[in-house]
């Protein structure tokens, strides 16, 4: 039996609920963004009257207002996001058990089986959404996830568009390979170089060419390309394992020094090491993310000497990574750390009492979540962190927000 697959993406997802709530602004130009104060300045997301106006997802909002003026920008408001997005998958919960989210506005549904046509079925979902949440929805109808993902991006906003087994090759064959899932800006301009400028020329390319010049990646692209994604839809009570826990920021002015790292870092490794005991994991490999003020980025990582969820080991290891991998060109904008291969291994007791010694700072940093959770973040706080309160006056732990699910996760 041939699958039926949706991919229900709700359309300017941000904008379209900000403006559902302030209907004065519904009719002008609206942009998500972050703050410009914070250098947290860019467009998350935008209204489709601002998207005539060449306004991009990333864009500036410097840049933005270059193009568009009057574009009003509202700060975001992930609570909001969150609820509507819950609101949606009970709607979707009378069409599937199968139901897969993909971040907050997107999800796959496996409706295999129904007795109505996918079609259908998208229809009365889309008529839905609007009536009850007022947003609209693009739907894809498909043999697979991501032929269904390609509809639901092929024709916005408010519409349906079916991708069948006799219809694949003259609607997905013409797109930019770009269009294709997983085919990022890195791995389009490797195709484009090769010229593989079309979804049609991935499918048509030689599986051991598109290997050849990228990898086990090259054959998923060519196998996605062909129709041949055969992946199900994860069950809706399915929870998928965490593969890392990080917190990143971007910093309320540039940090020119050593000193000014080790700030952020401590904040960013406080915040991550609570996470990690919440989740009752322990990591061994920790990765930092670095972003100049050039927008020159790189990550870093290392096998730490034991599986930990102590912040100042990750700390220690952070900054080692940091200092062995950073000459201060320029001055930093960004920083972030993540913590995988979670696993426990039992400890070697020593003359050194290396294993007490790491049990009593597991001890004291328990007692501090304690605390925290109770009396507030900034209630109890490190010495160091009192030397800048600019750079460490942020909270990236109750700020954190799950954002979009990897395609492989």
């Amino acid at each position: 039996m041939d699958r039926t697959i949706l991919h229900v993406d709700c359309n300017k997802f941000y904008a379209s609920v900000e403006c559902l709530y302030r209907p004065e602004i519904r009719n002008k130009p609206v942009a998500v963004g972050g703050s410009a104060e914070s250098r947290h300045g860019i467009i998350l997301t935008k209204n489709e009257i601002a998207s005539k106006y060449g306004l991009t997802v990333g864009e500036p909002l410097w840049k933005a207002r270059q193009k568009c003026p009057d574009l009003i920008i509202v700060p975001p408001n992930y609570p909001l996001y969150i609820r509507f997005s819950k609101l949606a998958r009970m709607i979707y919960e009378d069409y599937s058990e199968y139901i897969e989210p993909f971040g907050l506005d997107e999800s796959w549904l496996d409706v295999s089986g129904d007795l109505r046509s996918g079609e259908d079925i998208a229809e009365e979902i889309r008529q839905r959404v609007k009536e009850e949440l007022g947003i609209t929805v693009s739907i894809g109808v498909s043999f697979n996830k991501i032929f269904a993902k390609l509809g639901s991006d092929y024709k916005k906003p408010d519409a349906i568009t079916v991708i069948s087994k006799e219809n694949y090759k003259d609607i997905a064959f013409p797109l930019p390979c770009t269009d294709l899932l997983m085919v990022g800006r890195s791995t389009g301009k490797k195709l484009l170089s090769y010229g593989v400028n079309t979804i049609g020329d991935i499918a048509n390319s030689d599986i051991e060419f598109m290997k050849s010049i990228l990898g086990k990646h090259g054959e998923t692209l060519w196998h996605f390309a062909n129709g041949l994604d055969n992946s199900p839809v994860k069950h809706k009570d399915e929870e998928t394992p965490l593969k890392s826990v990080g917190n990143s920021t971007t910093t309320s002015r540039d940090l020119v020094n050593n000193n000014d790292v080790r700030t952020v870092l401590r904040v960013l490794c406080e915040s991550v090491s609570t996470r990690l005991r919440e989740q009752g994991l322990k990591g061994k490999t920790i990765t930092i993310w670095v972003r100049d003020n050039k927008l020159n980025s790189f990550t870093r990582q290392k096998r730490m000497k034991t599986y930990t969820d102590i912040s100042t080991e990750l700390f220690e290891n952070a900054m080692q990574l940091f200092l062995d991998n950073y000459n201060w060109s320029f001055g930093i904008r960004s920083l972030g750390i993540s913590v995988n291969d979670f696993d426990f291994e039992y400890e070697q007791f020593d003359f050194a009492k290396t294993v007490e010694k790491r049990d009593k700072l597991e001890k004291i940093e328990t007692t501090i979540d304690c605390l925290k959770r109770r009396f507030g973040n900034y209630c109890i706080v490190r010495a160091c962190q009192l030397e800048d309160r600019e750079l460490s006056g942020f909270n990236p732990h109750d700020e954190h927000i799950i954002h979009p699910i990897s395609y492989f996760a």
